[in-house]
């Protein structure tokens, strides 16, 4: 399935001799970004270096030819899930997304009186109703930032529920609303659990009535789902502390690769007038750039201007969904600013209405 996603000369490997001692590659892949805009992004994947030959280069010269034939296919942006975090913001990739591991205690769970109850959710065999599915998802991608077109292979491997896929849970069940969906799977035998594989929902009508059918469930004693960093299940619930977070981690990480029409590309929450400084060592990207921002929409154009922020290309990617601030950043030392009310300006601007998350991983 993935094979049908790498494009002509998306794969790279590394020989010493008639041994193989490394491969990498990247997926043909569209991200949804704040406001709706849909690019074509290389989704790095499958990246491995033999233990025989770490610290030898490898990673990079891999790295140095398949982003050249990123740019020979003219992907703007590159992006991928990290196994170890300290390994790709050297080469411009910025953590872009925030997953947080939610555990719901379904007994004790009760929704506040002012939470919405529209119903229209149904028990479905995903099977029987793979195109509702299709279309809710490619409604609620299209305006997620993170969001990624699903081919049609790739639903084909989702509804053929491998059993060894389960992870000791049963066969998919799923909950269908017009307008939202929910993947599970039960696990367990005294103390069962709803273990969610994903929940999308286009409007706040279907995620409360998806959300009151997953804590109605008899028999349960926890739901657990992994989702964005903004999940607003708490806020519906009497007693938020039922809501237990268990873990958090990054999700998407992003280079990118054509900064102007990148940065052109997606919606803003404020107005900004800023000269920014990318720097970018192992790949040589980055630049300076004049970003100017009025009613929402950028231009970014370059310029030998003197900067007011000064920023590495891994940040960049790191602020692009709206997910992190350039203050915390900041804070950090990893972006210079010396005038705070830019510094705000920048935060308002970058912010996204819609939470981003990636839609599945790859």
């Amino acid at each position: 399935m993935w094979r049908t996603m790498v494009p002509e000369g998306g794969a790279v490997v590394a020989c010493d001799g008639p041994d193989i001692v490394g491969m990498a590659l990247f997926l043909d892949l569209r991200l949804t970004v704040p406001g709706g805009a849909v690019l074509p992004m290389a989704g790095v994947s499958w990246v491995v270096v033999a233990p025989t030959h770490r610290r030898r280069g490898v990673l990079t010269a891999m790295f140095v030819e398949l982003h050249r034939r990123m740019g020979e296919a003219s992907y703007p942006i590159a992006g991928l899930e990290a196994s170890e975090d300290g390994i790709y913001a050297r080469f411009g990739y910025g953590p872009a997304t925030i997953q947080q591991s939610l555990s719901v205690d379904r007994r004790a769970a009760k929704f506040h009186a002012d939470a919405p109850d529209p119903g229209g959710v149904r028990l479905v065999r995903p099977q029987d109703h793979r195109r509702e599915f299709e279309d809710v998802y490619e409604r609620w991608r299209l305006r997620t930032p993170g969001g990624l077109h699903t081919p049609s292979e790739l639903w084909d491997e989702v509804m053929a529920d491998r059993a060894e896929s389960r992870g000791g849970g049963t066969a998919f069940l799923a909950l269908l609303h017009a307008d939202g969906f929910a993947m599970y799977r039960v696990h367990g035998g005294e103390r069962k659990s709803v273990q969610i594989t994903k929940v999308a929902a286009v409007t706040s009508d279907a995620h409360a009535a998806l959300w009151r059918v997953l804590l109605g469930m008899d028999l349960m004693s926890t739901v657990d789902v992994a989702t964005h960093h903004a999940e607003p299940l708490p806020y519906l619930l009497t007693n938020p502390r039922v809501v237990r977070q268990t873990g958090s981690e990054d999700g998407l990480w992003l280079r990118i690769r054509d900064i102007a029409a990148v940065l052109e590309a997606r919606t803003y929450e404020a107005d900004l007038s800023a000269v920014l400084d990318v720097s970018d060592g192992v790949l040589g990207g980055g630049g300076r750039f004049s970003l100017e921002i009025s009613d929402g929409r950028a231009r970014c154009t370059p310029t030998d201007a003197e900067p007011d922020v000064e920023l590495s290309l891994s940040v960049l990617g790191s602020l692009y969904l709206g997910v992190h601030r350039a203050s915390s950043f900041a804070t950090a030392h990893r972006l210079r600013c010396n005038d705070s009310g830019l510094l705000r300006r920048l935060d308002a601007a970058f912010i996204s209405t819609v939470p981003a998350e990636l839609g599945y991983g790859f």
